[in-house]
């Protein structure tokens, strides 16, 4: 029989699948995953049960529904001050579709693509399925923040596109408007494209503030952002994406958007047009909920000689656990679940290089009973010394 494509067949089951499933084997509490436990607004809900029913139900233009489009562009201009029009917006199937499109479109054999790492799952093997080269320049902890030496040194002539994800999932990193600077100037000296995914942008805590790539001096035109009606509502199982950005290059995103999956259900798309069009209020209140989890979370583990570090946007938290005697983070996550019954994720899964192994990924958007029995269950297990129930 004749070989499959060697990049698929040799990927490793997603460290979420793998933790997920010892979750479910041994009754734990699941903080590994990103997604919230509760469904997001009512009346957006409502907006697609009632387009549903009354339909039209069937395919509706490629690009998306006008009053989508048209919501997403009156939702950058409102909040970051992006000029963009309906014809600069395409609709798709959630922000993972929305990056396969743009690297598809963007990136050619031999391309090099820039990201940071750490880096959310998909990135490295999207862009090697486009045929790219995938060039991680490493962040930092407990801060994140980046050499302009290892920046230098991943830009080259043969760099095609930067990867960035901002707030970044896993790190919870708002990066700075000084920070967006200096990736500005490599980008604008070697000519190449920006691929924003800003799926967190409505989600960003304290004195954090998202300023957008596309916003500073020359990126419009080099820049596409990618949004995700899942992170603003709440309604992740909905997949609903949006891609804005130049024409030159959202037409051919365009063309690979057709050949993936060439639409998005209706419904849906009418009921997020409604919900990018609710007041301040809902948006304030979004952040601001999830600010209470992340504080929540972070001072029940602080509690009990977890160090966090500091989250500024997004649904993580991450726990420093290399004075705790628990292993790797690979370790520390499995007899985490198996021994206390709380699942988190190991960081270093999110590595192309060099990763650290003492730091791990809690999602806190969660209800808040859920975190304190999370808590709970890890307080009785370090008080039982970190050993299993008996």
């Amino acid at each position: 029989m004749r070989s499959t494509h060697p990049l698929y067949t040799g990927l490793p089951t997603t460290i979420f699948e793998v933790m997920s499933r010892l979750a479910i084997e041994h009754d734990a509490i699941n903080l590994g995953q990103g997604f919230p436990d509760v469904d997001g607004p009512l009346e957006v809900r409502q907006a697609a049960a009632d387009a549903l029913i009354e339909g039209p139900n069937q395919y509706p233009p490629m690009m998306g529904l006008p009053m989508l489009r048209e919501a997403v562009a009156r939702n950058e201009r409102r909040f970051f001050g992006i000029d963009r029009e309906a014809g600069d917006v395409l609709i798709t199937s959630g922000a993972t579709e929305a990056l396969s499109d743009c690297l598809m479109a963007l990136v050619e054999p031999g391309d090099e693509v820039v990201l940071f790492d750490p880096s959310y799952d998909c990135y490295a093997p999207l862009i090697r399925r486009a045929g790219g080269i995938p060039k991680p320049v490493a962040l930092s902890p407990p801060d994140w923040s980046f050499r302009d030496e290892a920046l230098d040194a991943a830009f080259s002539e043969k760099t095609k596109a930067v990867l960035l994800n901002n707030p970044l999932n896993p790190a919870s990193k708002v990066f700075s408007r000084n920070e967006l600077e200096r990736l500005a100037t490599r980008l604008r000296a070697c000519d190449a494209y920006a691929i924003c995914d800003e799926v967190y942008e409505h989600l960003v805590f304290g004195d954090a503030k998202h300023v957008p790539l596309a916003t500073l001096d020359g990126m419009a035109e080099r820049c596409v952002r990618i949004g995700s009606a899942g992170k603003t509502f709440s309604l992740t199982g909905w997949k609903v994406g949006y891609v804005t950005g130049p024409s030159a290059l959202i037409a051919p995103i365009t063309k690979a958007h057709q050949y993936t999956t060439f639409t998005t259900p209706p419904h849906l798309q009418k009921a997020v047009a409604f919900g990018l069009d609710l007041p301040d209020r809902y948006y304030q209140g979004l952040a601001g909920d999830l600010e209470a989890k992340r504080d929540r979370l972070a001072g029940g583990l602080e509690g009990l000689g977890f160090s966090t570090l500091k989250a500024e946007g997004s649904y993580f938290l991450i726990a420093d656990i290399g004075e705790l005697g628990l292993g790797s983070d690979v370790e520390a996550a499995q007899r985490m679940t198996v021994e206390a019954g709380v699942t988190t994720v190991p960081m270093s899964a999110f590595y192309q290089e060099n990763p650290p192994h003492h730091l791990l990924r809690f999602c806190f958007c969660k209800r808040d009973e859920v975190l304190d029995e999370a808590v709970a269950r890890l307080k009785a297990w370090r008080e039982r010394g970190f050993k299993a129930a008996a």
